[in-house]
């Protein structure tokens, strides 16, 4: 999204993630990043498939045709989201280009839970996984110390209590269930590049997502994930966290 590439995240298990540095093992998806669609599905195409040796990746099958008719698919999207930040002109444009090129533009809604409290998912596999990376001490050797950086995340999520996992897996359910409602209605979901809850949503429940350049927006100064508010706690920036695992 920051630099103008296409990038390509595949459903969970579709990619096998053998010899990838594991941050969440639940989450970990790995997928193409390239200049244009068609080149991303050219990648995925070569890396799909079980290894035998990453128990969550499964056998799957790749049909694409880059010109094959678009009209009649029904885009899904939430009138809300479309009207407020982070949404942009870029981002109501290429609503109105739905529209234009004969696609059925399909308003759905969302319950209005808590999607953040999903990253306690991640923040505690991800502090399993560096865990000896902290009991060492070796994360003081990591240049960014700030409030929400990873070494702080990996610390800070040694708090947390089991009954919070358990409790925060039992909502990824509940959220995928909601997930697989709307995707009954709708081919596929556009939705604002910088949507906390649709990261927070599709992370979690393991959905694809295509981010592509669809215009440019100018913004006044450059942004730095790594120049935090001082008094932002590592939980409860789940936005920071999401940017820096590049999943934007």
């Amino acid at each position: 999204m920051r630099c103008g590439v296409t990038g390509l995240r595949p459903t969970f298990g579709r990619v096998p993630r053998t010899g990838a540095m594991t941050l969440c093992w639940s989450l970990d998806k790995l997928g193409p990043m390239a200049r244009c669609v068609e080149d991303t599905v050219l990648v995925l195409n070569a890396i799909s498939g079980p290894d035998g040796r990453d128990l969550a990746g499964v056998p799957s099958e790749l049909a694409f045709e880059a010109g094959a008719d678009v009209k009649g698919l029904r885009v899904g999207y939430i009138p809300g989201w479309m009207k407020e930040a982070p949404a942009t002109d870029v981002d109501r444009a290429a609503l109105e280009t739905v529209r234009k090129l004969g696609m059925k533009p399909v308003e759905i809604n969302l319950p209005d839970w808590p999607y953040d409290s999903l990253y306690v998912i991640l923040f505690a596999e991800a502090a399993a996984a560096f865990e000896d990376l902290t009991l060492s001490h070796r994360l003081d050797e990591l240049k960014m110390q700030v409030a929400d950086a990873w070494p702080n995340c990996f610390r800070q999520a040694r708090f947390l209590s089991a009954v919070d996992f358990v409790q925060a897996d039992r909502f990824r359910r509940k959220v995928a269930e909601e997930m697989a409602r709307v995707f009954a209605d709708v081919d596929l979901l556009l939705v604002p590049s910088l949507r906390d809850e649709m990261l927070a949503i599709s992370n979690a429940t393991g959905h694809p997502s295509l981010t592509l350049r669809a215009g440019f927006v100018e913004v006044a100064e450059a942004r730095s994930d790594w120049a935090p508010d001082a008094h932002i706690r590592c939980l409860n920036s789940h936005h920071r966290a999401a940017c820096r695992m590049g999943l934007r």
